[in-house]
Protein backbone atom coordinates (compact mmCIF):
# COMPACT_ATOMS: atom_id res chain seq x y z
CA UNK A 1 0.00 0.00 0.00
CA UNK A 2 0.74 3.42 -0.80
CA UNK A 3 1.03 5.86 1.83
CA UNK A 4 2.63 9.04 3.32
CA UNK A 5 6.49 8.92 3.89
CA UNK A 6 6.78 5.42 2.13
CA UNK A 7 10.62 5.75 1.16
CA UNK A 8 10.12 4.16 -2.37
CA UNK A 9 7.90 6.65 -3.31
CA UNK A 10 11.14 8.92 -3.59
CA UNK A 11 13.73 6.57 -5.42
CA UNK A 12 12.84 7.81 -8.82
CA UNK A 13 12.76 10.91 -8.49
CA UNK A 14 15.93 10.96 -6.19
CA UNK A 15 17.87 9.39 -8.51
CA UNK A 16 16.71 11.45 -11.38
CA UNK A 17 17.86 14.61 -9.34
CA UNK A 18 21.23 13.21 -8.19
CA UNK A 19 21.62 13.14 -12.20
CA UNK A 20 20.83 16.05 -13.18
CA UNK A 21 23.04 17.67 -10.25
CA UNK A 22 26.47 15.24 -11.03
CA UNK A 23 25.83 15.38 -14.44
CA UNK A 24 24.92 19.27 -14.94
CA UNK A 25 24.81 21.62 -12.06
CA UNK A 26 27.97 20.42 -9.74
CA UNK A 27 29.77 20.68 -13.77
CA UNK A 28 28.79 24.54 -14.67
CA UNK A 29 29.24 27.65 -12.81
CA UNK A 30 26.03 29.03 -13.71
CA UNK A 31 25.55 32.92 -13.13
CA UNK A 32 21.85 33.68 -12.82
CA UNK A 33 18.90 31.50 -12.85
CA UNK A 34 18.16 32.19 -16.41
CA UNK A 35 21.12 30.56 -17.13
CA UNK A 36 20.21 27.29 -14.96
CA UNK A 37 16.77 27.51 -16.44
CA UNK A 38 18.02 26.82 -20.08
CA UNK A 39 21.21 24.77 -18.33
CA UNK A 40 18.10 22.65 -17.10
CA UNK A 41 15.85 23.03 -20.58
CA UNK A 42 19.27 21.50 -22.55
CA UNK A 43 19.89 19.06 -20.15
CA UNK A 44 16.32 17.47 -19.76
CA UNK A 45 16.07 17.19 -23.30
CA UNK A 46 19.24 15.77 -23.53
CA UNK A 47 18.35 12.82 -20.69
CA UNK A 48 15.06 12.03 -22.66
CA UNK A 49 16.01 12.09 -26.16
CA UNK A 50 20.12 10.55 -26.24
CA UNK A 51 21.14 9.24 -23.10
CA UNK A 52 20.90 5.60 -22.75
CA UNK A 53 19.25 4.45 -19.71
CA UNK A 54 20.47 0.85 -18.23
CA UNK A 55 17.03 0.22 -16.47
CA UNK A 56 15.67 0.95 -19.86
CA UNK A 57 18.08 -1.57 -21.48
CA UNK A 58 20.52 1.38 -23.30
CA UNK A 59 17.63 2.82 -24.54
CA UNK A 60 16.48 6.49 -24.22
CA UNK A 61 13.25 7.32 -22.18
CA UNK A 62 11.58 8.72 -25.95
CA UNK A 63 12.40 5.69 -27.59
CA UNK A 64 10.48 3.42 -24.99
CA UNK A 65 7.94 5.99 -24.44
CA UNK A 66 6.86 6.40 -27.89
CA UNK A 67 7.62 3.05 -28.91
CA UNK A 68 10.45 3.26 -31.07
CA UNK A 69 12.95 1.50 -28.49
CA UNK A 70 13.51 -2.52 -28.46
CA UNK A 71 12.93 -2.15 -24.20
CA UNK A 72 12.11 -5.42 -23.49
CA UNK A 73 9.70 -5.77 -20.14
CA UNK A 74 9.70 -8.46 -17.76
CA UNK A 75 7.26 -10.96 -18.21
Amino acid sequence: MDGKGRWIDNVFVERLWRSVKYEEIYLHAHETPKQVDQALSKYFGFYNTRRPHQALDQCTPDAVYFGSGQFKQAA
